[in-house]
């Protein structure tokens, strides 16, 4: 009497070819995915990044605030952005050894209580090389 067993084929053949095919697949996309499409490298501008906070008079985040950001020789803000859920701003500036002033309009701007809310004083923002530089801005009532 036969078993179910004795007439199986042996699994040990099969497995050497599914390691040998995933290893080409891995190998393949890795190889896709790294590739440039001229097969030249990017040439991405260094940068630096301005990253911050807009507090509000009770010390939490606010959200909704316009960041204004110029370089300090400048009259008018280069970049606006507004601070999301987490009261958080991100911007990109050239790298290289300059200063950037950081700003609040809150001219449209409304608080929860009403209240209006001012910026307690400019931030001066000091940028060396490709760096990243976080900041915050306090409002007060």
């Amino acid at each position: 009497m036969t078993t179910p067993e004795m007439h199986r084929r042996p699994q040990s053949r099969t497995v050497p070819l599914c390691l040998i095919l995933a290893a080409i697949f891995l190998f393949v996309s890795h190889k896709l995915a790294h590739a440039s499409p001229s097969g030249q490298k990017s040439k991405e501008k260094p940068y630096a990044l301005i990253i911050g906070t807009v507090w509000g008079p009770n010390d939490r985040p606010v959200f909704g605030v316009k960041v204004r950001i110029r370089r300090a020789q400048d009259k008018k803000p280069k970049w606006e952005m507004y601070s999301d859920h987490n009261g958080e701003f991100a911007q990109r500036v050239p790298a290289g050894k300059s200063d950037y002033m950081l700003s609040a309009d809150l001219k449209d701007f409304k608080s929860s209580d009403g209240k209006p809310l001012r910026l307690s004083q400019e931030v001066t923002i000091h940028v060396e090389y490709d760096e990243r530089v976080d900041t915050g801005l306090h409002l007060t009532y």
